[in-house]
């Protein structure tokens, strides 16, 4: 593929001085102070200057601050680590995962850049001076640099760049909130489809009439790899209860998807990505999960299981946590696979809010919110130091998990844990 930006339309990379990188540096106070103010002018700027963007960016994460102030993090945490990036090494593969699932080429790094250093200079004022305008000048580009170099790479390897027509070839109900969703492409060239790696997610892409505009999402691939569809299982998002009964912020695109996309309908889809998938190796593996955190999970789980050579199924864990049993999709295929393969996989379910149907010992395991210390420590393979944990669901359930399996003597780099939209690595304390 050829990226619609040519190295000579962007400005050449040059190191960061010594000087510029302590200048870089000592801003990080003020980026801690200031930062989701700098952040948000710097959204509003932008896209009142390029409102095309606008069917790029989640209008949902822009209402809720949710964007400018992941963008502010990280912001502070590349300024923090300007000597030594490792650290945020993982964050800019996640971006650059989601950029290309986006197609975000080279050029929109020029308006990104001047955008962001407008904001800066327009919140600090005359602190932000020549020498430090020019300090951040270089970093950003050095970033950017990195990303534009990585995103190459996975363009490249990608079977298609930009956007697709799928049509919908079935959809299926999996619980009160989740339905699921088989995608057919259009154009009988992209078939087979990539073998994408379990855990990985497309982007879809769809016009909101009630917004004027396009919005993206990325859902996570809840099946096996299938060289003839997609599957994606999307929980219908109500928003925050407020006032009168009405719901604050709802999602517009899962809505949208569940309300208006029927059989034999189409929606545009991207190529899958994602720095989130389980590795090869045979030893054992925890998949710990809640809420719609199911859906890359069970891609998991259904490619571990969907090995013909019993020795190549990995010896397996599943603990996931749900509301109740109507709000629990995938229940029976779960526990069916367990009663299938009972020397490989062992199944430890949670129920916060048990309902009447919820049957224990049998829809559910254990009543409450996940809790480690209530798991059987033969569900967890502590024993064998190089079992693999992935953890997925919402970020302080993320948080709490990766804190609980580092106190139970798991080494952290061995937990795996899901960045969803526009959050970031949760980092136990």
């Amino acid at each position: 593929m050829t990226l619609g930006c040519q190295a000579t339309d962007l400005p050449k990379v040059v190191p960061l001085t010594d000087a510029q990188r302590k200048l870089v540096k000592a801003t990080a106070p003020i980026l801690a102070q200031h930062g989701e103010t700098v952040t948000a002018h710097f959204y509003q700027k932008m896209l009142d200057h390029h409102p095309e963007l606008q069917n790029v960016f989640n209008h949902t994460s822009q209402v809720t601050n949710k964007q400018p102030a992941a963008l502010a993090a990280a912001v502070y945490a590349y300024a923090v680590h300007i000597d030594d990036l490792t650290p945020v090494l993982p964050v800019v593969e996640h971006i650059a995962h989601k950029h290309v699932t986006l197609d975000i080429q080279p050029s929109q790094y020029n308006i990104v850049g001047t955008h962001l250093l407008g904001a800066i200079q327009d919140i600090l004022g005359d602190a932000f001076t020549p020498d430090l305008f020019d300090a951040w000048y270089a970093a950003y580009w050095q970033l950017a640099n990195i990303l534009i170099n990585r995103e190459r790479e996975l363009y490249e390897g990608a079977k298609w760049a930009g956007w697709k027509s799928f049509k919908l070839e079935k959809r299926v109900k999996e619980s009160e909130e989740v339905t699921s969703f088989y995608l057919v492409p259009e154009e009988s060239s992209l078939l087979p489809l990539p073998e994408y790696k379990a855990g990985q997610y497309i982007s879809v892409r769809k016009f909101v009439p009630k917004l004027g505009i396009h919005q993206c999402r990325q859902y996570s691939l809840s099946d096996t790899p299938n060289p003839e569809h997609f599957r994606i299982s999307v929980k219908r998002e109500l928003g925050a209860e407020g006032v009168n009964g009405q719901h604050d912020h709802p999602g517009s695109m899962s809505n949208l998807i569940h309300d208006t996309l029927q059989v034999g309908d189409t929606i545009d889809v991207a190529a899958p990505f994602g720095d989130f998938f389980i590795d090869s190796n045979p030893s054992p593996i925890v998949l710990i999960s809640a809420g719609v955190g199911i859906t890359p999970a069970m891609s998991m789980l259904n490619t571990i299981f969907s090995q013909k050579d019993a020795k190549s199924q990995r010896t397996t864990s599943w603990i996931h946590t749900a509301h109740n049993r109507s709000k629990h999709p995938f229940r029976e295929h779960v526990r069916a696979l367990a009663e299938k393969n009972p020397e490989k996989l062992r199944q430890l379910v949670f129920y916060s809010e048990p309902d009447v149907g919820s049957v224990k010992g049998q829809d559910y395991h254990l009543e409450g919110r996940a809790d480690l210390g209530r798991v059987p420590k033969a569900n967890l393979y502590l024993d064998d130091k190089a079992s693999q944990y992935y953890v997925v669901g919402p970020v302080s359930f993320m948080a709490d998990i990766h804190k609980g399996l580092v106190s139970l003597g798991v080494e952290s780099d061995r937990v795996h844990m899901e960045l969803y939209g526009t959050g970031s690595i949760p980092v136990a304390a």
